[in-house]
Protein backbone atom coordinates (compact mmCIF):
# COMPACT_ATOMS: atom_id res chain seq x y z
CA UNK A 1 0.00 0.00 0.00
CA UNK A 2 1.13 3.50 -0.83
CA UNK A 3 2.30 5.71 2.08
CA UNK A 4 -0.27 8.20 0.84
CA UNK A 5 -3.11 6.12 1.42
CA UNK A 6 -1.75 5.18 4.83
CA UNK A 7 -1.63 8.54 5.94
CA UNK A 8 -5.40 9.36 4.69
CA UNK A 9 -6.35 6.23 6.67
CA UNK A 10 -4.74 7.62 9.65
CA UNK A 11 -6.15 10.84 9.22
CA UNK A 12 -9.81 9.48 8.91
CA UNK A 13 -9.31 7.47 12.04
CA UNK A 14 -8.10 10.41 14.04
CA UNK A 15 -11.38 12.60 12.56
CA UNK A 16 -13.68 9.46 13.73
CA UNK A 17 -11.88 9.57 17.16
CA UNK A 18 -12.42 13.63 17.36
CA UNK A 19 -16.38 12.68 17.96
CA UNK A 20 -15.92 10.49 20.90
CA UNK A 21 -15.86 11.70 24.51
CA UNK A 22 -12.47 10.77 25.63
CA UNK A 23 -10.01 9.70 22.72
CA UNK A 24 -6.04 8.45 22.22
CA UNK A 25 -4.04 8.64 19.56
CA UNK A 26 -1.12 5.76 19.22
CA UNK A 27 2.18 5.98 16.86
CA UNK A 28 4.88 3.25 17.19
CA UNK A 29 7.79 2.71 15.09
CA UNK A 30 10.13 -0.52 14.85
CA UNK A 31 13.03 -1.30 12.90
CA UNK A 32 10.75 -2.77 9.78
CA UNK A 33 6.85 -1.41 10.69
CA UNK A 34 5.21 1.57 11.63
CA UNK A 35 1.80 1.43 12.88
CA UNK A 36 -0.87 4.38 13.61
CA UNK A 37 -4.28 3.72 15.89
CA UNK A 38 -7.14 5.86 17.09
CA UNK A 39 -9.27 5.04 19.71
CA UNK A 40 -12.31 7.08 21.45
CA UNK A 41 -15.39 6.16 24.05
CA UNK A 42 -18.95 6.07 22.54
CA UNK A 43 -20.27 6.04 25.82
CA UNK A 44 -18.76 5.09 29.05
CA UNK A 45 -16.98 1.75 29.43
CA UNK A 46 -17.46 1.21 25.02
CA UNK A 47 -14.90 2.22 22.77
CA UNK A 48 -14.50 2.40 19.14
CA UNK A 49 -11.54 2.43 17.09
CA UNK A 50 -9.08 1.68 14.47
CA UNK A 51 -5.77 1.11 13.37
CA UNK A 52 -3.14 0.41 10.65
CA UNK A 53 0.41 -1.64 10.29
CA UNK A 54 2.42 -1.38 7.36
CA UNK A 55 5.50 -3.52 7.94
CA UNK A 56 8.11 -4.48 5.48
CA UNK A 57 9.61 -7.44 7.84
CA UNK A 58 9.85 -10.25 4.99
CA UNK A 59 6.69 -9.40 2.56
CA UNK A 60 4.99 -6.10 1.89
CA UNK A 61 1.90 -5.59 4.26
CA UNK A 62 -0.49 -3.53 4.91
CA UNK A 63 -3.20 -4.66 8.03
CA UNK A 64 -5.96 -2.59 8.66
CA UNK A 65 -8.08 -2.77 11.47
CA UNK A 66 -11.48 -1.41 13.33
CA UNK A 67 -12.78 -2.56 16.60
CA UNK A 68 -15.56 -2.15 19.34
CA UNK A 69 -14.57 -2.76 22.75
CA UNK A 70 -16.00 -3.20 26.38
CA UNK A 71 -13.59 -0.60 28.24
CA UNK A 72 -13.10 -0.90 31.89
CA UNK A 73 -10.00 1.85 33.39
CA UNK A 74 -9.03 2.47 37.03
CA UNK A 75 -6.31 3.82 38.56
CA UNK A 76 -4.81 0.13 39.03
CA UNK A 77 -5.42 -1.28 35.58
CA UNK A 78 -6.95 -1.21 32.08
CA UNK A 79 -9.02 -3.52 30.23
CA UNK A 80 -10.62 -4.10 27.43
CA UNK A 81 -12.57 -6.81 25.34
CA UNK A 82 -14.42 -7.11 22.05
CA UNK A 83 -14.62 -7.05 18.35
CA UNK A 84 -12.33 -6.62 15.49
CA UNK A 85 -12.50 -6.81 12.20
CA UNK A 86 -8.89 -6.58 10.54
CA UNK A 87 -8.00 -6.57 6.30
CA UNK A 88 -5.32 -7.53 5.24
CA UNK A 89 -3.34 -6.43 1.65
CA UNK A 90 -0.01 -7.99 1.48
CA UNK A 91 2.19 -9.76 -0.86
CA UNK A 92 1.52 -13.21 -0.21
CA UNK A 93 -2.76 -12.65 0.18
CA UNK A 94 -5.50 -10.59 0.97
CA UNK A 95 -8.92 -10.73 2.77
CA UNK A 96 -10.49 -9.81 6.38
CA UNK A 97 -12.29 -11.19 8.90
CA UNK A 98 -13.90 -10.65 12.25
CA UNK A 99 -11.95 -11.53 15.55
CA UNK A 100 -11.93 -11.35 19.19
CA UNK A 101 -9.45 -9.81 21.48
CA UNK A 102 -8.71 -7.63 23.93
CA UNK A 103 -5.53 -5.64 26.39
CA UNK A 104 -4.76 -5.64 29.63
CA UNK A 105 -2.37 -3.35 31.46
CA UNK A 106 -1.25 -2.68 35.06
CA UNK A 107 -0.60 0.16 37.26
CA UNK A 108 2.70 -0.71 39.63
CA UNK A 109 2.05 -0.01 42.70
CA UNK A 110 4.91 1.88 44.13
CA UNK A 111 5.74 3.33 40.31
CA UNK A 112 2.13 4.58 39.42
CA UNK A 113 3.46 5.90 36.12
CA UNK A 114 4.84 2.63 34.97
CA UNK A 115 2.47 0.11 33.47
CA UNK A 116 2.97 -3.50 32.40
CA UNK A 117 0.54 -5.51 29.78
CA UNK A 118 -0.35 -6.84 26.77
CA UNK A 119 -2.63 -7.12 23.79
CA UNK A 120 -4.02 -9.95 21.39
CA UNK A 121 -6.12 -10.57 18.80
CA UNK A 122 -7.52 -14.02 16.83
CA UNK A 123 -9.13 -13.73 13.37
CA UNK A 124 -10.58 -17.33 12.47
CA UNK A 125 -11.04 -18.83 9.31
CA UNK A 126 -15.07 -19.08 10.08
CA UNK A 127 -15.27 -15.51 9.57
CA UNK A 128 -12.56 -14.42 7.19
CA UNK A 129 -13.13 -13.35 3.31
CA UNK A 130 -11.32 -13.65 -0.01
CA UNK A 131 -7.36 -15.52 0.62
CA UNK A 132 -7.22 -15.19 4.74
CA UNK A 133 -7.51 -18.03 6.13
CA UNK A 134 -6.68 -16.84 9.72
CA UNK A 135 -5.01 -14.37 11.58
CA UNK A 136 -3.65 -12.67 14.85
CA UNK A 137 -1.86 -9.98 16.38
CA UNK A 138 -0.18 -9.73 19.81
CA UNK A 139 1.68 -7.81 21.51
CA UNK A 140 3.33 -6.59 24.78
CA UNK A 141 4.20 -3.16 26.27
CA UNK A 142 6.01 -1.62 29.04
CA UNK A 143 4.78 2.07 29.45
CA UNK A 144 5.30 5.29 31.32
CA UNK A 145 3.47 8.33 31.93
CA UNK A 146 5.69 11.34 31.01
CA UNK A 147 2.80 13.42 31.51
CA UNK A 148 -1.24 13.26 32.40
CA UNK A 149 -1.92 12.26 29.26
CA UNK A 150 1.60 11.04 27.14
CA UNK A 151 2.65 7.93 27.61
CA UNK A 152 5.51 6.65 25.92
CA UNK A 153 6.08 3.09 25.66
CA UNK A 154 8.66 -0.07 24.87
CA UNK A 155 7.16 -3.37 23.35
CA UNK A 156 7.32 -6.30 21.16
CA UNK A 157 4.55 -7.45 18.96
CA UNK A 158 3.99 -10.42 16.40
CA UNK A 159 1.19 -10.17 13.44
CA UNK A 160 0.77 -13.18 11.16
CA UNK A 161 -1.51 -14.54 8.85
CA UNK A 162 -2.59 -17.67 7.22
CA UNK A 163 -3.81 -17.32 3.53
CA UNK A 164 -4.89 -19.52 0.85
CA UNK A 165 -2.34 -21.46 -1.01
CA UNK A 166 0.65 -20.23 0.48
CA UNK A 167 2.49 -22.72 2.84
CA UNK A 168 1.30 -21.96 5.71
CA UNK A 169 1.22 -19.24 8.11
CA UNK A 170 3.27 -16.26 7.82
CA UNK A 171 4.89 -13.57 10.05
CA UNK A 172 4.19 -10.18 8.58
CA UNK A 173 5.71 -8.48 11.42
CA UNK A 174 7.78 -9.14 14.67
CA UNK A 175 9.67 -7.37 16.48
CA UNK A 176 10.64 -4.21 18.97
CA UNK A 177 9.03 -1.37 18.75
CA UNK A 178 9.29 2.60 20.19
CA UNK A 179 5.98 4.40 20.62
CA UNK A 180 3.69 7.31 22.70
CA UNK A 181 -0.27 7.48 23.38
CA UNK A 182 -1.37 10.91 23.53
CA UNK A 183 -4.58 11.07 25.54
CA UNK A 184 -7.48 13.16 25.34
Amino acid sequence: MKPTLTLLAGLALLGAAGLAQAASLDLNLGSDAVQFEATGEVVDGISLGGGVVHSEYREDATVFNAQLMGTNHTRDREVGVGARWTQYDTDVGKGGGLGLGGYGYVYLPNLPEVSLGGYGFYTPNVIATRDLVDGYEVGVRARYAFAPNVDGYLGLRQLGADFDDDGGSRTLDRGAQVGVRLRF
